[in-house]
């Protein structure tokens, strides 16, 4: 077994401290972006459009499908303690609170996070970012910034999306073909579900979701070997830590919000 020299180790824990130290120096300077952003609304708008316009349909399909998956599943879990009709509620707990902003930052993730972190990439590999500093142009302010905030509102929004779609592909699996009573399945969903502890939590996650995918989707491509191969490595790495920090948070804030 190989055991790395003292000076190894330690170049290797200063060298990971001062990549933390980046991307904290970076988050800070897209969150104080905000006011800078909110005055060029056409750019905020743009990158609105394109992340979240472009994944509806893939957020839309998986909703549905996911929606018809559960209806099956919670119909044959409950009959067995005589308990159908109270499957509109569970699924509608299950996707406010869980599956809609966790599926939606892990869609989100595969097809924003990979555009953003190619995108960003391949601007610096083709040098446009070192082209606007020596124009006195902040990239960061100019370019991360829209992209960034842009991820934070679409992605409560398409997780709404998401829920909502879920919604009525469970309802479209219990009642027309199941034989739920219509009335039973909307009846227990409005009594179950509260709007500020369960929509709410579920709201705070997606925006918490949105934060992470973003950022890690930006800072993968601001940071990326300016070759194409950097640039694939990068956008692998969003997948990939992006997909784990959505999880990790997950069971942070279901921990948070809901323990007992």
């Amino acid at each position: 077994m190989k055991f790395l020299h003292p000076a190894e180790l330690g170049f290797a824990v200063r060298s990971k401290l001062a990549d933390w130290g980046a991307g904290a120096r970076l988050m800070g300077r897209l969150v104080a972006s905000l006011g800078a952003v909110l005055r060029r609304p056409a750019l905020l708008r743009d990158q609105i459009h394109f992340m979240g316009n472009y994944s509806l349909a893939i957020i839309a399909v998986s909703g549905v499908f996911v929606g018809f998956v559960m209806g099956l599943q919670y119909y044959y879990g409950l009959q067995r303690f005589g308990a159908a009709d109270s499957v509109g509620m569970l699924i509608s707990l299950s996707l406010v609170r869980e599956f809609g902003p966790v599926l939606t930052a892990l869609l989100f993730a595969g097809r924003a996070g990979t555009s953003l972190t190619a995108e960003i990439g391949l601007m610096k590999a083709g040098e446009q970012l070192s082209a606007m500093e020596m124009m006195a142009v902040d990239p960061v302010s100019r370019i991360l910034a829209p992209r960034f905030w842009g991820a934070v509102i679409a992605m409560p929004i398409l997780a709404a999306v998401f829920s909502a779609v879920g919604v009525l592909g469970g309802w479209v699996v219990s009642v027309p073909m199941i034989g739920i009573d219509s009335g039973a399945f909307w009846s227990q969903m409005q009594s179950g579900v509260d709007v500020w502890v369960d929509v709410g939590n579920g709201v705070i996650k997606s925006v918490v979701f949105g934060f992470a995918v973003s950022f890690i989707a930006l800072l993968q491509g601001f940071e990326a070997q300016p070759t194409p191969e950097g640039v694939a490595r990068a956008t692998t790495r969003t997948v990939v830590v992006a997909s784990l920090t959505v999880l990790a948070l997950d069971f942070v804030l279901t921990a948070m919000m809901f323990s007992i």
